[in-house]
């Protein structure tokens, strides 16, 4: 890397005792700035600018902080709290972009909408177990790598919080904890604590707006470019790089596998072009090894699911990539918006081209390659039926670009304009942020109008069905059946969601646990819709008869004369939306006898006896 700059670079065992209470650091403080945030009464932010002001505010004092100490620490002044306060800047602002603006709700982004309801179930499933559970079904371990989901549970714990009540305070510390650990790391692979602050600034600025939904892939995508630099390292001959690429794999892949892939592959493609050009096996070795070390780390995640796998006798049936939108039908091409992203993305890219020989910028570059080839391929791939998810990897490619855009401005001008280029990269950076609620407003008005988990909406209007779902798991267990033991059936997503019972089939294909047997379980769901007609009296037994454990519980929608009424999904890919649902309706007359009915708001809750 650019040594035009002058170098205060850490050694490996300060990187990483540095880089670990960063993380630490960040997310604690985070998490008390969360429970200040709720403390204090502020308007909603889908009906008030308080908020938005607030965050602004927020924001611009923790980027002049960053600026001023950078400028000070250019010039000789170098205090030690200095490089701490400036590890804690992109920290501080997840929480004044995110945290602000959610501040008066108890829902995260999105609310729990669709793709948000599965996560919230997730984490309320790892919330009541210490091991491997699938989010909807009984006995399975998991398939959705369990990694934050789990330290989610753990934290919710600590706190005595519930795990749909934990996501957003867990969600925005984690991100701060991944935001901090971004300035040691990259202090040591540049060599400049001001660089390492400006890419730490930039990346979390665009995180937050690109992916800021799902925290955990965001936590991966955090560290990318770094891998690509530190894959370099790793396969010419550094063995403190190659431990910690292997731990960062390991990490990565228990918390969002599309990343991994991509940070794997660049580690591969880096590793043979290093071994050919030398034309020495070292380079494959330190892949091999750090390989391996990465494997063994997400075993703790995926070893559970993978015996299963090679040792169950369920057929597996997985439509997880069974998704293309439209941002899956081109290549994100950054560095053509009209943007400060833009601006940077194309001084990246000439910044890239003008340096390709320089091999840490050869390995960024190669990282490009590898999101743009992925792409590629999963377009080529919709031929056959599925696709490769490349509309998700927007964010790797901004993220590389942006990061050699402030590398080509910390080469050119950090060493003798340092003020002057403070002052341009802290205002620059201040549009980004404050651009992020700008970006995630319809994320954050769900989070308000969305009914939470105490039946209440943020913004005070009146709440939907979803105030009754306190009730309808009260009943049930009323009758002994108790969340996270027993099954129940139900289209309603969220009440799974806020109330962790297992499911007797997942709500859509696309996130269901391929062992699960989803469309099996569809066809027995619909069995039972017909015998609930044609022979009332045998409905109980066909229930019974299930080869998997039946629904203690039945949560219908009550459509009157015509019966209860609920819906299966199927799996309808190529089409976009890629979802159909088809409804059931069951006679009442099927639970007169073994069954205990009670009508809960628009909801029949049919509990067995």
């Amino acid at each position: 890397m650019t040594t035009a700059y002058h170098s205060d670079e850490l050694s490996a065992g300060q990187t990483a005792v540095r880089t670990v209470a960063a993380g630490l650091a960040g997310g604690v403080l985070a998490l008390a700035a969360w429970f200040v945030l709720h403390r204090v009464s502020l308007p909603a932010f889908n009906t008030s600018m308080v908020t938005r002001s607030l965050a602004t505010g927020a924001s611009f004092v923790l980027i002049g902080i960053g600026a001023a100490l950078a400028v000070l620490w250019s010039k000789g002044k170098r205090p030690w709290i200095s490089s701490a306060v400036m590890a804690l800047v992109p920290a501080g602002l997840v929480v004044s972009s995110i945290g602000v603006p959610l501040a008066a709700t108890k829902l995260y982004l999105d609310g729990i909408q669709v793709d948000q309801g599965f996560r919230t179930q997730f984490l309320s499933r790892m919330t009541e177990n210490l091991g491997h559970a699938d989010m909807a079904y009984k006995d399975l371990p998991t398939f959705y790598p369990m990694g934050w989901f789990w330290l989610g549970g753990r934290t919710a714990n600590v706190l005595g919080m519930q795990g749909w009540e934990v996501y957003q305070p867990f969600a925005i510390a984690s991100l701060a904890a991944g935001a901090a650990m971004l300035t040691p790391v990259w202090r040591r692979l540049t060599g400049s604590l001001p660089t390492a602050l400006a890419i730490a600034t930039v990346t979390t600025a665009v995180v937050l707006t690109k992916v800021p939904e799902e925290p955990y892939a965001a936590v991966v995508a955090m560290f990318v470019p770094a891998a690509a630099v530190m894959a370099h390292r790793a396969v010419n001959g550094s063995w403190a790089a190659t431990v910690a690429l292997a731990v960062y794999l390991g990490i990565s892949a228990s918390f969002y596998t599309l990343f991994t892939a991509i940070a794997a592959l660049t580690v591969v493609v880096i590793a043979v072009v290093a071994a050919v050009h030398r034309h020495s096996a070292a380079p494959l070795i330190h892949l091999v090894a750090a390989g391996a070390l990465s494997l063994a780390i997400a075993a703790v995640a995926w070893g559970p699911y993978i015996w299963r796998v090679l040792t169950g006798d369920e057929q597996l049936e997985s439509t997880a990539n069974h998704f293309l939108p439209i941002e899956g039908t081109y290549f994100p091409l950054p560095f053509f918006a009209f943007s400060l992203v833009g601006l940077l993305s194309m001084i990246g890219l000439i910044y890239l081209i003008s340096r390709i020989r320089d091999p840490e910028i050869g390995a960024l570059g190669a990282s490009i390659g590898v999101c743009y080839l992925w792409a590629l391929a999963s377009m080529a791939i919709t031929l056959l039926g599925t696709s490769l998810l490349g509309f998700r990897l927007e964010v790797l490619v901004v993220e590389l670009f942006v990061t050699l855009g402030v590398i080509a401005i910390a080469e050119f001008g950090l060493n003798k304009y340092t003020p002057v280029v403070a002052v341009v990269l802290a205002v620059g950076a201040l549009q980004m942020v404050q651009n992020i609620p700008v970006e995630n407003e319809d994320y954050i008005d769900q989070a308000y109008a969305d009914t939470d988990g105490n039946g209440e909406r943020a913004d005070r209007f009146p709440a939907d069905a979803g105030r009754y779902y306190n009730e309808i798991a009260a009943y049930i267990e009323d009758h002994g059946h108790k969340e996270n033991e027993a099954v129940v059936y139900t289209d309603e997503i969220n009440f799974m969601a806020f109330h962790p019972f297992f499911g007797f089939n997942a709500y859509t294909s696309h996130y269901a646990n391929p062992l699960g047997e989803f469309e099996h379980r569809n066809d027995e769901l619909k069995q039972w819709a017909e015998i609930s007609y044609d022979d009332p009296e045998k409905f109980t037994e066909a229930v019974d008869a299930s080869q998997w454990e039946p629904p203690a519980a039945f949560i219908f929608r009550d459509n009157g004369k015509d019966g209860y009424k609920t819906h299966i999904a199927h799996d309808i890919y190529p089409s976009q939306p890629n979802v159909r649902y088809e409804g059931l309706f069951y006679n009442p007359e099927a639970f007169e006898q073994d069954w205990d009915v009670k009508q809960i708001g628009p909801f029949a809750v049919a509990v067995r006896k």
